[in-house]
């Protein structure tokens, strides 16, 4: 079968790139491996888990009558409401029949001859198409579980990323948490709630802040649909692709009494983007970010009574924000409880599984159950997961080999035709997911329109210009303080992955850059 472009992922991405592809005349089939739409909205279903982008502002822009006829219920929405909204817009605008559901990808390669892609799924198909797009999210593939001994558990185990569907009753349990990262802050609450015992095996304590969750009352929706434009600009044009109204003032132009008076300010706003641009220079000046660091680890010593277990949860080895912060409702709380306990792995590292439960060097831990939360292979874990072969046999995952490398994060060198969506290289995972895609879309849209205008039939990056945007990525980060940190930004959770900064960090520089290209004649 042949179409003039084939999506991988019937996320949020694949999904508006459906709907914008079909708009413009275009032949599309998605192919998504479960048997729904909503991508990461569909396969994390952990307990607890949230969007940590207000629900107002995690929703399509490109639609005023949807924005009108959807009511988000909270501020920030659990995972079975994203999924209900991803699948009202599925069938708001009829995109169920172009998408393939239950199919997976298995290769992908490009026909040089014929000029299009030549793509093999999972139903034993081939499929061929002139152009493909990676919409396979950048928080799709969990990394795997480097822990010894973890076949030889004899109890139930499960990953927050591959959470069943029917859910877990830990009532009366023993259970274990292996990581503090996002998914583990928005679940352990919940599984406390439940277990008998709960143990928390931390590495590395992040900074998290309290969403302050609440739901939306009418007048609130109503304001925004009145003000809905401008506040599309505004997120547009905004670091994170948010709307904000960032300080003017670097840290140190204000007094002590001044400065913890803002942060407090900041803090009881429930977001993150509040708190990293209260000031100008938290994010490339190491001592500026140090005041609120701190500000934020007073915020558990007073929250946490233990203080050796507060001393653990407090994080000291890399600045605030620079890895992804998170937002809470109740984590730090949850440590008083008499029945949680925390280990922190700095001082007893883990050494194995068990059948009985979790060893590290100075105990055993017996458990009934052991939930992973240990995090995803992100920006490229999806993408390589594929065989995708581009000019003379060139594989992807061989390109990629020293760290990924992208033109604007949406066009590799060597692969005509192919183009990923908030691929590395861009803003994507710094910003407003929403605000990328839809830039994103748009711009990828628009270019193969214009090639058909033109009688253009094959487009890819150039070499040079790759290259060159690389360098660009990694001096931007360098400029800042996210490049000293050993995060998942650059792939340095996934044991043997090259550590290359893979977002980029500035939203609106970003999409000046994306215009300017096109008004250079797609330079």
């Amino acid at each position: 079968m042949r179409f003039d472009t084939i999506v991988v992922g019937a996320g949020f991405a694949g999904m508006y790139m459906l709907y914008r592809l079909r708009e413009a005349g275009f032949s599309v089939r998605v192919l998504e491996t479960a048997d729904d739409v909503g991508g990461t909205w569909y396969w994390n279903r952990y307990p607890g888990a949230r969007c940590d982008v207000q629900s107002l502002d995690y929703s399509y822009a490109f639609s005023r009558e949807l924005v009108d006829e959807w009511d988000w219920s909270e501020k920030y929405a659990t995972q079975p409401e994203i999924l209900r909204y991803a699948q009202h817009v599925a069938d708001r605008f009829e995109l169920r029949p172009d998408i393939q559901f239950e199919t997976r990808v298995e290769a992908a390669r490009w026909n040089e001859a014929a000029g299009e892609w030549v793509v093999s799924t999972s139903r034993g198909e081939t499929l061929r198409a002139r152009h493909y797009i990676v919409a396979t999210g950048c928080l799709s593939v969990p990394k795997d579980i480097d822990i010894e001994g973890r076949e030889d558990f004899s109890g139930r185990a499960y990953h927050t990323a591959d959470w069943p569907r029917e859910g877990v009753d830990f009532t009366g349990l023993r259970v274990g948490v292996i990581g503090t990262g996002s998914s583990a802050i928005q679940s352990i609450p919940i599984i406390a709630e439940q277990a008998a015992e709960l143990t928390i095996f931390q590495r590395t304590p992040a900074f998290s802040l309290p969403a302050f969750n609440r739901p939306i009352d009418d007048e609130e929706r109503a304001a925004r649909r009145a003000n809905f434009e401008d506040i599309k600009h505004e997120a547009r044009y905004s670091l994170f692709g948010v709307p904000d109204h960032p300080m003017e003032k670097s840290t140190f132009e204000v007094s002590d009494a001044q400065r913890r008076k803002d942060y407090e300010a900041a803090y009881r706003t429930g977001t993150l983007n509040a708190m990293l641009q209260q000031y100008n220079d938290l994010l490339v000046n190491a001592e500026a970010n140090e005041t609120a660091a701190e500000f934020l680890r007073e915020k558990i010593r007073s929250t946490v009574k233990d203080p050796d277990t507060a001393a653990s949860l407090c994080p000291t080895t890399f600045p605030f924000g620079t890895k992804r912060s998170c937002l809470d409702t109740n984590y730090f709380e949850t440590y008083n409880k008499d029945h949680v306990s925390l280990v922190d792995l700095r001082r007893t590292p883990l050494e194995r599984i068990t059948a009985a439960g979790v060893k590290t060097s100075d105990k055993e831990y017996e458990f009934d159950a052991i939930v992973f939360a240990t995090g995803f292979d992100a920006m490229t874990g999806a993408i390589v997961k594929v065989d995708i072969e581009g000019r003379n046999g060139l594989a992807l995952k061989q390109k990629w080999a020293d760290g990924p490398k992208t033109y604007l994060g949406l066009a590799v060198a060597g692969f005509p035709n192919l183009f990923t969506i908030t691929g590395p290289g861009s803003p994507s995972v710094m910003s407003n997911m929403m605000v990328s895609i839809e830039q994103h879309v748009e711009w990828i849209r628009d270019l193969l329109v214009c090639m058909g205008e033109d009688g253009v039939t094959t487009v890819e990056a150039d070499a040079g210009a790759e290259a060159e945007w690389v360098a660009y990525v990694n001096t931007v980060a360098e400029l800042t303080l996210f490049h000293g940190c050993s995060s998942w930004y650059l792939g340095a959770n996934v044991p043997g992955k090259p550590r290359v900064f893979m977002p980029l960090p500035g939203f609106p520089e970003y999409k000046a850059v994306c215009d300017d290209v096109v008004a250079d004649g797609y330079r």
